[in-house]
């Protein structure tokens, strides 16, 4: 089957040739003709296959095929677990859509939400959000989802794992009781069986590899080595092998930190993604350096991540940050995890102990007096 054959428009099908593309993935060949035809799609694959493209694809033809009708409300929600999946949906809708006219804004937070309120009062087709921020700006006023036409939940299993499941459900409560829906994801775990039941209608089950398996789009190897030896061998295989792009998962931030020194140090450029680097300066711009070939090597730190695709290395995505409130004693979600556990408590002492360190307050009625007037008030 080829791309032709799925009745996309012209303005997507040469998207899709400046891209490189000529053949859809299983995924893509599968979900795509479910989604133009309307229908609630239940579909997971493996992290790699063309997931992205098989939403985004009909999601433009469908705005394509029906104009809107007046209004500046999104038509479409595409929600996702994280800024980094977010940013990279954003980046398959600006590719597929190139020749067509599409308004759309990427919205995450960590970054200045007024510039997201600006665009969103201008009028979106698409929105693209992760939970949090998306219920700011509806709290707020300022984004209306009563007009939502298509819902997408991206990486479901993803989103259920990081406790989404509260925030999805009021962004629900917000939308139209008629809309299409659709459910991507790595797997279908009972959970995500569970939360497609109340959300989807007489869907369409797409499963195109089972679960927990490899992806044929990738080779495997174990190389063992001792754990000093690691960072070394690191820096002379992509050196003797000439990799372009590399992508490296570490343990710990510090971890990601200290093998990017010492590759720097072997002479190669590298760049550390993790959460000790804001979105602007740091973690955003590293991906796109990454993926423009500007860094050879990306060390996200944690082990949940999105693979590379096939046909380019894109930098993963942190799936958790712990964050601290702004006033650690208003919080007491963290007792017991050191110092933000809440306001800080004085040590008891013994009943003979705080006898004997029981303070004098003779003086109390003096507190407060220059020492002049409380020796007058004495004598």
């Amino acid at each position: 089957m080829s791309f032709s054959e799925l009745g996309l428009d012209a303005a997507l099908m040469r998207a899709i040739e400046r891209e490189g593309y000529t053949t859809p993935t299983p995924i893509q060949a599968k979900a795509i003709p479910e989604v133009l035809a309307g229908r609630d799609v239940l579909a997971a694959a493996q992290t790699g296959t063309g997931k992205t493209a098989a939403f985004t694809l009909p999601l433009l033809q469908h705005l394509l095929t029906k104009p809107r009708e007046g209004g500046k409300a999104p038509r479409i929600l595409v929600l996702v677990p994280t800024r980094e999946l977010a940013a990279q949906v954003g980046e398959s809708v600006v590719a597929y859509g190139r020749d067509v006219t599409v308004k759309h804004a990427v919205i995450f937070g960590g970054v200045g939400i007024n510039p997201q309120i600006d665009r969103v009062r201008r009028g979106l087709d698409i929105i693209i959000a992760t939970p949090g921020r998306l219920l700011d700006l509806t709290g707020q006023g300022v984004l209306d989802l009563s007009k939502i036409e298509i819902l997408v939940l991206d990486e479901a299993d993803r989103m259920l794992d990081m406790g989404f499941m509260p925030d999805i459900k009021r962004v629900l409560k917000q939308l139209p009781a008629k809309r299409q829906n659709l459910m991507f994801s790595a797997t279908f775990s009972p959970d995500i069986r569970g939360l497609a039941e109340g959300l989807l209608t007489n869907p369409v089950s797409i499963d195109i590899a089972p679960r927990n398996t490899a992806t044929q789009l990738v080779d495997q190897r174990a190389i063992f080595a001792e754990k000093a030896d690691k960072a070394g061998l690191l820096g002379f295989m992509v050196s003797r092998g000439n990799w372009k792009q590399v992508l490296v998962f570490t343990r710990t931030k510090h971890g990601a930190n200290r093998l990017c020194e010492r590759l720097e140090k072997d002479g190669l450029t590298a760049a550390a993604l993790h959460g000790n680097k804001n979105q602007g300066a740091g973690r955003l711009q590293g991906r796109q350096r990454a993926r423009a070939g500007r860094h050879r090597h990306c060390r996200p730190r944690h082990r949940h991540r999105k693979p590379a695709p096939r046909h380019q290395l894109r930098t993963a995505q942190r799936a958790r940050r712990l964050c601290a409130p702004h006033r650690p004693h208003r919080s007491r979600r963290r007792r017991g995890r050191g110092h933000l556990a809440g306001r800080p408590r004085r040590a008891r002492l013994p009943q003979a102990d705080r006898t004997a360190h029981s303070p004098d307050h003779s003086g109390v009625r003096n507190r407060g007096l220059h020492p002049q007037r409380q020796a007058r008030r004495a004598g």
